[in-house]
């Protein structure tokens, strides 16, 4: 059995149970197929525990040094990041921080194959710089900001850069990651495209009209599940309302843009039509995603939105931007639309064209049961015992 050390800061905790779930998802899928046994190391800034003006970082003071998420053991050492002003130093810090822990781990006995890293800076970079450190190989997965965002400040460029060099191997969760990972000197041989999956048995249709009477809603339902930071685009979706009349917007999510977003809505007098939902669990979103008619992302970058897989497994469609991997997912009208452009005169037009032609849900969900798991862990697998093979044979 292949042994792997999973290494990214994006990893549910007993605090943010949401927290990075998209990879402690794939990760259970994985360690189920009986051919994987995996340890979690998941760092997390070190903060007093009463840390004045700090804010939200003073919860990681709260976080164990050690747990169990649903059978993966999982460990929270510290390592330093000065807020706002440290991403530069960011992988440095993380992989100094984290060397002597992962050092004790094999010294007790707990080594490992393989370290198996989630998202590219800094966590891709510390995890390289773990793995050189320990002659060990190291896989790291690009999931989106990662790559579409870090590359545009000179630092964080050179480290990805010099990280996706010195890796073995690279798994991104759509074809235009991997694209503009070539564009960053990335060799073709090393990538493989591994698209995230959806839990089928979890998102899945339930029926529509009882889940609407439940959470009382009527007419067109519009639902936008995802942080409410100005990256997500919620402000062009509020705006579109003006354009939509009678059409409902449910939010699910909770950020720093909440409050703007609200004042937007007065301002543009459709207050009483956006429903503000704050951060929902898996069981309410399947609600939501039922209930509702359209699943809106106006994001302006995504790797693999997660949103998008759950919505089609549950019979909705979507309106989405039409950025890079979008088609990937939405590639046939069944699935939704795109818009023109990114704006909410196009949005609100995408929404009243796929509302006059609105696919059967059984018919998405059948289109969305292809996003499920059984391929993305079939590949790592294969990756993993490849790029472990050639480590024996060096």
């Amino acid at each position: 059995m292949m042994r792997i050390l999973t290494f990214s800061t994006l990893f549910p905790n007993h605090l943010r149970p949401g927290h990075g779930i998209f990879v402690g998802t794939r990760l259970k899928k994985l360690v189920a197929s009986g051919e994987v046994s995996a340890r979690v190391v998941a760092p997390v800034p070190w903060f007093p525990a009463k840390a004045a003006g700090l804010g939200a970082y003073a919860q990681y003071a709260g976080i164990l040094p050690q747990e169990d998420y649903e059978g993966l053991k999982v460990d929270h050492p510290r390592y330093p990041l000065i807020p706002k002003i440290g991403m530069s130093l960011a992988p440095y810090g993380l992989y100094r921080g984290v060397l002597p822990h992962v050092k004790n781990m094999i010294r007790a006995g707990e080594d490992f194959d393989l370290i198996d890293a989630h998202y590219f800076y800094p966590d891709g970079v510390a995890a390289v710089l773990l793995a050189r450190a320990l002659k060990k190989p190291v896989v790291v997965t690009a999931r989106g900001t990662d790559i579409n965002l870090f590359p545009d400040f000179a630092i964080p460029r050179r480290w990805l850069r010099w990280a996706i060099r010195e890796s073995d191997g690279i798994i991104t969760v759509s074809a235009a990651l991997k694209d503009k990972i070539l564009t960053l000197g990335g060799d073709v041989e090393k990538i493989r495209v591994l698209r995230n999956g959806v839990d089928q048995k979890i998102f899945c249709l339930k029926d529509k009209e009882k889940k609407r009477h439940a959470l009382r809603m009527q007419g067109l339902c519009l639902l936008s599940v995802g942080n409410l930071v100005r990256e997500k685009g919620h402000d062009l979706t509020i705006s579109a309302l003006t354009q939509l009349p009678d059409v409902r917007l449910y939010l699910a999510g909770s950020g720093p843009e909440e409050e703007a977003l609200r004042q937007q809505a007065v301002r543009l007098g459709v207050a009483e039509r956006v429903h503000f939902l704050g951060r929902q669990d898996q069981e309410q979103l399947v609600a939501y995603y039922n209930a509702a008619d359209i699943l809106v992302l106006a994001s302006a970058r995504e790797g693999m939105a997660n949103v998008l897989l759950e919505s089609l497994a549950c019979g909705t469609p979507i309106v989405a931007s039409d950025i890079p991997g979008m088609t990937e997912v939405i590639g046939d009208p069944v699935a939704g639309r795109l818009m023109a452009s990114r704006d909410p005169v196009f949005l609100a037009q995408a929404v009243r064209d796929l509302y006059a032609d609105l696919p059967d849900r059984e018919a998405v969900r059948h289109y969305g049961e292809k996003f499920d798991w059984a391929t993305t862990t079939r590949g790592q697998i294969d990756l993993f015992r490849d790029i472990i093979k050639q480590q024996g044979q060096k």
